[in-house]
């Protein structure tokens, strides 16, 4: 059997519902990643706008060495929206154990790769949205990489891996260069937008550095679109510690700028998580005092020792709250 035939038989077909919402989801890492492929269950348009400011790991690496936007969390993105699997899916998911290029996805390269040859990384991005059949788009939130900046317990904290693992109180959260302005597609589809889902992810890292950069959460805040933020399952010893549902809501008014209305679907109910995993507490009056109208459903991954959302039963929370804000509209 050939490549090709083998790749034909592998890919599974998949859908969008013609009728279904226009959906946006905003973010950054494995959380958007589960968003992406909890809405494909009913939305008739994908858009993922992701964040710029990663700097950690392969990502960080190949950003220094090409100066291009940092692929990872692209590159998850591209293969949420992608038919699975196919041989393109397995090659972007390829990681490199040995040598020099440890650390490295084969999908990084690539796009790195791509974007040395075709001289622009979102030329990169839309060829390997047609190797991989993507049934949605991935767009940069900023058309160059910016770096993340904050201010912890008194202290600047440079650079968004730093920022993930520092504890303390959050004071203050800023991108450099403070002057870089939203991608132009990046507005063109939240106008558009039915639904715009905001996260999961790190709140300050992945979600709020999404929607920092200039234009972007007004853009969000002026839509005419559902808009709901997905809370994360568990806090994360670092940026999120001790941090409840109400608080991962007010740091995203705050450092995000969305302002409401706004739905904030948080997890509630199925098996306990494990002793080592801190939930994240969701308090309903709390979080109806800042303004904003908690939805508790179960969202939680089974097949999972450590607690993450199911797409799944993400998707068809999202679907819910989408045809109640339709039919009430």
């Amino acid at each position: 059997m050939s490549a090709l035939e083998l790749e034909t038989e592998m890919m599974e077909v998949v859908r969008l519902d013609p009728t279904g919402p226009r959906v946006v989801a905003i973010g950054g890492g494995h959380g958007l990643e589960q968003a992406l492929v909890g809405v494909q269950s009913y939305a008739s348009r994908i858009d993922a706008v992701v964040t710029v400011a990663d700097d950690g790991g392969s990502s960080g690496r190949l950003t220094s060495a090409f100066s291009i936007l940092p692929p990872g969390d692209i590159r998850r993105c591209l293969l949420a929206l992608s038919p699975e699997p196919s041989l393109w899916s397995e090659m972007f998911e390829f990681r490199f154990e040995t040598s020099d290029v440890a650390g490295h996805s084969l999908g990084n390269l690539i796009l790195a790769a791509m974007s040395e040859l075709f001289g622009d990384f979102e030329t990169a991005i839309s060829i390997a949205e047609e190797a991989l059949g993507s049934i949605g788009h991935v767009i940069p939130n900023c058309r160059r990489s910016l770096h993340l900046q904050a201010v912890i317990d008194g202290v600047l904290v440079d650079g968004q891996a730093a920022i993930a693992t520092s504890r303390g109180a959050m004071t203050e959260l800023r991108l450099q260069p403070a002057d870089e302005t939203v991608n132009p597609r990046a507005l063109e589809v939240v106008a558009a937008a039915d639904q715009i889902v905001i996260g999961p992810g790190s709140i300050y890292t992945s979600v709020a550095s999404a929607l920092l950069v200039p234009g972007l959460a007004e853009a969000v805040n002026e839509a005419s679109a559902d808009v709901v933020y997905v809370c994360n399952l568990t806090t994360q010893d670092g940026e999120s510690l001790g941090m409840g549902a109400a608080d991962h809501v007010r740091a995203l008014l705050e450092f995000g700028g969305v302002k409401t209305p706004l739905t904030a679907l948080i997890h509630q109910g199925g098996p306990p998580f494990p002793a080592e995993a801190e939930s994240v507490a969701g308090d309903e009056e709390e979080v109806l005092a800042i303004g904003v109208k908690p939805v508790f459903r179960d969202l939680l991954d089974r097949s999972y020792t450590w607690p993450q959302h199911d797409p799944m039963r993400l998707g068809r929370a999202l679907e819910e709250l989408w045809q109640a804000w339709h039919d009430s509209g």
